[in-house]
């Protein structure tokens, strides 16, 4: 081989390694930007919790009773299910009243809860469930527009209630999309009494 392309050998395989070397750093570089990107990356936001029912101010629905008489019944065992209610013992008779305002929706009877009513807010958000009832008021008709304390009925011991233990089983549902007055998610409302009406 001449001297020229010996020199011309040379200078090619020098070539050669200057591009690997600068590939090479090249290449280190972007991994390196690569990691110090995914460790400055923030981390995904936290989903955030799913929001409290946002009810409304409600009376309690039994004439004469306190905050103080209420019981938590709603996690007690059923027969086959949670109460997902709360029980308010009162004397047989005793004036059942509406807690919110709203629309009386449905008067129906059913085996466990006897002789019932179900009351929308006026939004339509939530059905209220009054059970056990000894009769309605007079002049309670489905479709009519109620107060806030007006009387709906009387407690009693219809459907499964024991009939030497008088009470309203009284129930708050959030409604799903369709707006069945059968159909909700059940609220525990003593907490919500207790926020309301401790002060």
């Amino acid at each position: 081989m001449g001297v020229n392309a010996s020199r011309l050998v040379r200078v090619a395989v020098t070539s050669a390694a200057l591009v690997a070397g600068v590939a090479g750093a090249v290449a280190a570089s972007a991994q390196v930007d690569a990691g110090s990107a995914r460790r400055a990356a923030p981390a995904p936001a936290a989903r955030p919790a799913a929001s409290a029912p946002l009810l409304r101010r409600l009376a309690i629905p039994v004439a004469g009773v306190s905050l103080k008489d209420l019981r938590d019944t709603f996690d007690d065992g059923r027969p086959g299910h949670r109460h997902e209610a709360i029980d308010i013992p009162a004397p047989l008779g005793t004036r059942v009243l509406a807690v919110d305002d709203g629309t009386l929706v449905k008067l129906f009877r059913s085996v466990p809860g006897g002789l019932t009513i179900y009351q929308f807010d006026p939004e339509a958000r939530y059905s209220y469930y009054y059970a056990h009832l000894d009769g309605y008021a007079e002049g309670v008709r489905e479709g009519m527009r109620l107060r806030r304390g007006d009387v709906i009925g009387y407690v009693g011991t219809t459907g499964n209630a024991a009939p030497d233990a008088p009470h309203l089983h009284f129930a708050v549902l959030k409604l799903p999309p369709g707006k069945e007055w059968w159909k909700g998610t059940p609220i525990n409302p003593l907490p919500l009494y207790r926020k309301s009406l401790a002060h």
